[in-house]
């Protein structure tokens, strides 16, 4: 685990969050989450720093992807052991702000490559998650799943993705969550629910507010991403 520096408001708690991957916080990173998280960024300027982060996120998160050694004969006749990867990758978004996150997968990834959606809403008072709609692609037990979604909050939605992603055969062990920001208390909750799930974050705030917002977080990534503010 990359433990956080600077940038996060707290420590993470003791295992089960070996599986949690901190990006490292450095000063590229802390100016991309500075305009992310001010309230006077406009729409295209978060965006843009958005796309920056997730570009790291998802880098890191192709890291567990399975690989083997692979030698390749270079242009000079001679050989280079390198890798390749041996499984496929299927992004699967949360709607609708993890949607925000494909193109970068996209972008990024070079092997076999699926997409599903899952539409999955918390009440506003009871903070209870009920998923509405999914549609995942037939192969996708195969696959490494990487669920995208930008905030972790109190954990339900994405206990209720991953229920949904077990129940159609993927293993636990294939899930990596690509998030942006997490609560402490988030993070809690989905690895006590699910211990072989794999996070990777690029920060950690330590508060939920009453509403069970993150805090200090950044506010509604959807509403602030798509404009809908």
């Amino acid at each position: 685990m990359s433990a956080p520096t600077a940038g996060t408001t707290s420590a993470l708690p003791t295992p089960p969050m070996d599986r949690v991957t901190v990006l490292e916080q450095d000063r590229s990173l802390l100016s991309l989450m500075t305009i992310i998280r001010d309230v006077h960024t406009d729409d295209r300027a978060f965006v843009s720093a958005v796309e920056k982060v997730v570009h790291r996120l998802i880098s890191s998160a192709l890291n567990h992807v399975p690989a083997e050694e692979y030698t390749v004969t270079t242009p000079l006749d001679t050989t280079y052991k390198g890798l390749r990867f041996t499984k496929g990758v299927c992004g699967v978004s949360i709607l609708r702000a993890g949607a925000s996150m494909e193109q970068v997968l996209r972008d990024t990834w070079t092997g076999r490559l699926s997409f599903g959606k899952l539409l999955i809403q918390r009440d506003e008072e009871t903070s209870i998650a009920k998923s509405y709609y999914s549609k995942l692609p037939a192969g996708i037990r195969d696959d490494v799943v990487l669920l995208l979604e930008p905030m972790l909050a109190t954990g339900g939605s994405v206990i209720k993705a991953v229920e949904t992603l077990t129940e159609h055969g993927v293993p636990e062990e294939s899930i990596v969550l690509v998030n942006v920001v997490s609560s402490k208390k988030g993070l809690e909750v989905v690895t006590g629910r699910f211990p072989a799930l794999k996070i990777v974050s690029a920060a950690v705030d330590a508060d939920l507010t009453a509403q069970n917002y993150i805090s200090p977080g950044l506010g509604d990534f959807g509403d602030r991403y798509y404009g809908t503010c």
